[in-house]
């Protein structure tokens, strides 16, 4: 029990520091440059899986061996949580803010499908770290790496 609260720990500050910098990265190319939601939020989470890979390895999951395997269940294991995130907070945001987004767009001096997709980045934001730290303590770094992670 406290290693998995130790792991919880290491995983929330380096998730705090991911959030941080992915947040930035997709506001400035979805609103600054006017990327599409979905190159946005991949690119985003391209960065910053590179640095969440070393960092959960090393201080989180404590695993020490280097092997192309565990790379690639990382970099599948990220493709699965991105799409499953972003797969349902996309749609799921859509469905509930129907008749709001307009309201809220001319408040704020946004487009409406802006509105939306802002704040389906940050829904699909937290289900994403659900997902990522299931998906990296049981599969990618299980059993502290397990064969050759």
């Amino acid at each position: 029990m406290r290693k998995l609260f130790g792991e919880i720990m290491h995983f929330g500050i380096i998730g705090v520091i991911n959030t941080i910098l992915g947040f930035v990265i997709n506001m400035v190319f979805y609103n600054m440059l006017h990327w599409n939601f979905w190159l946005a939020t991949g690119a985003s989470y391209t960065i910053g899986s590179i640095f969440s890979y070393f960092a959960n390895k090393k201080l989180t999951f404590k695993v020490e061996e280097n092997s192309w395997q565990s790379v690639l269940r990382f970099a599948g294991h990220i493709i699965v949580c991105y799409f499953l995130a972003y797969g349902i907070a996309k749609p799921a945001v859509g469905s509930v803010m129907t008749g709001y987004s307009a309201a809220i767009s001319e408040k704020i001096g946004m487009e409406a499908k802006a509105v939306e997709e802002n704040v389906a980045i940050l829904f699909g934001m937290g289900l994403f770290i659900v997902f990522n730290f299931i998906g990296q303590k049981f599969f990618v770094f299980k059993d502290g790496g397990g064969q050759g992670a």
